[in-house]
């Protein structure tokens, strides 16, 4: 161990060299890693939710939970099934173990509902299945208001949408106060009995009329074609012009006998800014993505889209998660530079003006280090991570303490610089590993904390250990 760390006291430049390096790669570590609120967890928790209009809660339970219940009885893992009946749907709730295998979880859960969607009542919704991730929360809401038609609204919200969602890192957006297009027949009896049409004969023909029809394939020589018929409706003006039947050799349209209306469904609920109409884009981010760049990507796109937009439409930010991760990360590179100073100001009262440089370069060391091997290995900077390493300040300089202040009492009886700080790493080598190693060991069991409140505090040991190792490296190989 003597010759190692004689080696890179001897090597100086070569080892100044080395360590700025990695503390420049550390840097830029620090400004690309992502950066979020919450560690990215997933919650052992998969809800599965299926809809039916108009049926009532006791329906719901009997027709629509009970199936899926018992389908949801065989997937492994699950630890506990909840179910809450509504009107117009049902929602159940499967349970698992932290640390469970979510995709394995999501593949058995729609084979088996899958299987089971032919024992719901006919007009019953496709089941919807998600997982409960934290990550793909939405981490920023852009509101459209003004004073402008319900309509206009919806058509540049959806169209923003489209344009949101094609910004990198971005998962998806979910619009909130949208409706759902609908085309409503109004058709007065009297006209039909006067054609002697009923109302249901007249709902067959349109229903058989609008389907996509294969006719075959074509061969030539150039190859084989597929041949269909375009019968299908496609928007509201196919609808005035569609043929419903002939009467006195003239073809009767559907316009000539119904009134034809684009409208939408009634709203489940309404988003309303200052007593006006709204839309919620709500902007979810990737697994892993940096919040604050892709936040800031999201508001760029849509600063730039505000110029096509009304005058008198309103665009409004809120619920910014950017702000909050900003906010901690000015938090901690505040708390490291005070604890620098301080740090400082203790040891050169302590042991004199060199070493006090060299113990308080150990914390940005570290740290830049620290972070670009989380960097490497996945990780984020979040709230727990952030929290243990302002933890560590307090411990990082020690190693560099005991080191520096063993040399310069060799120093003061005589001995070269150089190999009093060798001596100094050689004879303090195993004291200071082993304090190290009892610091480590002290937030081990952290690791082993069950459920999900261990996944949250796993990070704390992994952090701490990444540090403190790097602070023991810096004590013994990156000295004068």
């Amino acid at each position: 161990m003597e010759k190692i760390i004689e080696a890179f006291t001897h090597r100086k430049r070569a080892t100044i060299f080395f360590l700025l390096i990695l503390v420049v790669c550390g840097y830029f570590s620090y400004l690309s890693i992502p950066k979020e609120d919450s560690p990215d967890v997933k919650i052992p928790m998969i809800y599965v939710m299926v809809t039916h209009a108009g049926i009532s809660p006791e329906d719901s339970q009997k027709l629509l939970l009970k199936p899926m219940e018992l389908a949801l009885r065989s997937v492994s893992g699950i630890k506990e099934l909840t179910s809450y009946a509504y009107e117009g749907s049902g929602v159940i709730i499967a349970k698992f173990n932290a640390g469970f295998d979510s995709n394995k979880a999501l593949n058995e859960i729609r084979a088996e509902i899958n299987d089971a969607e032919h024992n719901l009542p006919k007009d019953t919704d496709k089941p919807i299945i998600k997982e409960i991730n934290l990550s793909l929360m939405p981490v920023l809401n852009v509101i459209l208001t003004g004073d402008i038609p319900e309509e206009s609204l919806i058509t540049m919200s959806r169209k923003l949408k489209d344009k949101v969602e094609t910004v990198e890192d971005v998962l998806s957006v979910d619009l909130k106060g949208d409706r759902v297009d609908v085309v409503e027949i109004i058709v007065t009896p009297q006209i039909l009995d006067s054609y002697n049409i009923s109302l249901v004969q007249l709902s067959q023909i349109i229903a058989k009329n609008n389907a996509l029809i294969a006719v075959g394939q074509v061969k030539n020589d150039g190859g084989t074609f597929s041949v269909k018929v375009p019968s299908t409706i496609e928007n509201v003006s196919d609808l005035f012009d569609f043929p419903v039947f002939s009467h006195n050799g003239q073809v009767v349209k559907l316009n000539d006998i119904a009134q034809i209306k684009k409208t939408y469904k009634d709203p489940n609920y309404i988003a309303r800014v200052n007593g006006k109409s709204a839309v919620v884009l709500e902007v979810s981010k990737r697994t892993g993505a940096n919040v604050i760049s892709t936040i800031k990507k999201v508001k760029n796109l849509v600063e730039q889209e505000k110029k096509f937009l009304p005058s008198h439409l309103e665009v409004i930010y809120a619920q910014d998660e950017s702000d909050k991760i900003i906010d901690m990360v000015d938090e901690l590179e505040n708390g490291i530079l005070l604890a620098i100073i301080l740090v400082t100001i203790v040891v050169v009262f302590s042991v004199g003006g060199r070493s006090a440089l060299l113990i308080a370069l150990s914390i940005p060391t570290s740290f830049l280090i620290g972070i670009l091997l989380m960097d490497m290995l996945g990780y984020t900077l979040n709230i727990v991570v952030l929290f243990s390493l302002i933890l560590t300040v307090g411990m990082i300089v020690d190693d560099a303490i005991v080191v520096s202040e063993y040399a310069d009492r060799k120093v003061i009886d005589g001995m070269d610089i150089k190999k009093a700080f060798v001596h100094s790493a050689h004879r303090m080598f195993w004291p200071i590993v082993t304090s190290t190693l009892v610091k480590i060991v002290v937030f081990l069991p952290l690791l082993f904390w069950p459920g999900v409140i261990g996944q949250f505090m796993k990070y704390m040991p992994i952090t701490v250990t990444i540090i403190l190792s790097n602070s023991l490296l810096f004590a013994l190989f990156f000295q004068p």
